[in-house]
């Protein structure tokens, strides 16, 4: 069974401005850039703890981007070289993190994982040396051929080292990093209450067969989450049915974008009833449908709650092997109960 996801594929128009708003009415999907504003690095899901088409009236959904300058910088670390006499043919490499081209260097947040260069561990891989969460960790390495991914939220970067004996070095990692910040907006401009929205990240990029690489699922509006410079495609869902919104956003190196997604939805209440205004009927069987027939949503109980995007629908009911159906529509930002007599 799929549900059918009634969205809307933003379209962005870039803005550069000092400030600028929105207008009343139908609006659309503008981005703005903000000089002033800094990025807290500390900020990143899962990184860090704590830390489409229409089938009705017009969606009204809406797209605001706003791009400011990251600052990638936290409180100082300092790697310390491990104490004791250096053993011979060992030599120190300092690994240095850095957000953008022009050196802005990244302080905290950073993940190393280092692996021996043509050395096979388990089932193939390369063999795990060290990890380090220190922002530029001095590593002691013996001579040799090394791979280091560099971990920053989800932007990451993995390239060959190579360790010259008792040769101090320094190895830079410019990961061209930045931050997506995606807002859900519902109602008149509020925004969704926690836990009813999240959305999905994709690669811009299709493969053969049309479909798009998943990023990152399950995210969490209103969390920074750290992605490498480049264009993505954004799913997010209001609700727990076919209230989505969908939009290309484009994350800049060293700046971050803050995506603020206005959702069309409203709720419906389904009630079976043996007569008009009577009590509901427990352990009914739900399936709402759209008018082609595809199914949007099913559930069991007396009083399901879903949230739809606004449209024409068909919900059927089953109770006692018997099934009724009913036509009804959705319109945005209203709470409508659908009543279905068992007649």
């Amino acid at each position: 069974m799929r549900a059918h996801r009634i969205g809307l594929i933003g379209h962005l128009l870039l803005v550069v401005a000092a400030a600028a708003g929105f207008a009343a009415g139908p609006p659309r999907a503008v981005a703005q850039q903000n000089p002033t504003s800094s990025w807290p690095a500390s900020n990143e899901q899962g990184a860090l703890p704590d830390a489409g088409k229409g089938t009705g009236a017009g969606s009204g959904n809406t797209t605001v981007l706003t791009r400011t300058p990251l600052d990638a910088k936290g409180p100082p670390q300092t790697a310390v070289t491990p104490a004791g006499p250096q053993s011979s043919g060992v030599s120190q490499v300092t690994l240095v993190g850095l957000l953008t081209q022009d050196g802005q260097r990244i302080d905290q947040g950073l993940v190393w994982r280092v692996f021996q260069d043509g050395k096979d561990g388990p089932e193939g891989k390369k063999r795990l040396v060290t990890t380090s969460r220190d922002a530029s960790p001095a590593l002691r390495l013996a001579p040799g051929d090394y791979w280091v991914n560099a971990a920053f939220g989800r932007a990451q970067l993995t390239r060959r080292i190579s360790v010259k004996p008792g040769i101090q070095s320094v190895e830079p990692f410019t990961l061209s990093a930045g931050g997506l910040r995606v807002t859900a907006i519902v109602g008149n401009g509020e925004i969704a209450p926690p836990n009813t929205a999240s959305y999905e990240i994709y690669s811009d990029e299709r493969d053969q067969a049309g479909n798009r690489t998943k990023i990152m699922g399950g995210a969490k509006p209103g969390v920074i989450v750290r992605l490498n410079s480049g264009i993505y495609h954004v799913m997010s869902t209001y609700g727990d049915a076919n209230a989505t919104l969908r939009v290309d956003v484009t994350v800049e190196a060293g700046k971050l974008t803050d995506a603020k997604l206005a959702h069309a939805a409203g709720k419906v209440t389904l009630k079976l009833v043996t007569r008009a205004g009577g009590e509901a009927l427990p352990g009914t069987q739900w399936s709402v449908m759209d008018p082609s027939g595809e199914v949007v949503k099913e559930s069991v109980g007396a009083l399901p709650t879903h949230t739809l995007a606004p449209g024409k629908y068909v919900v059927s009911a089953k109770s006692s092997g018997r099934l009724y159906r009913r036509e009804f529509s959705v319109q945005h930002g209203e709470n409508t109960q659908v009543e279905v007599v068992a007649q």
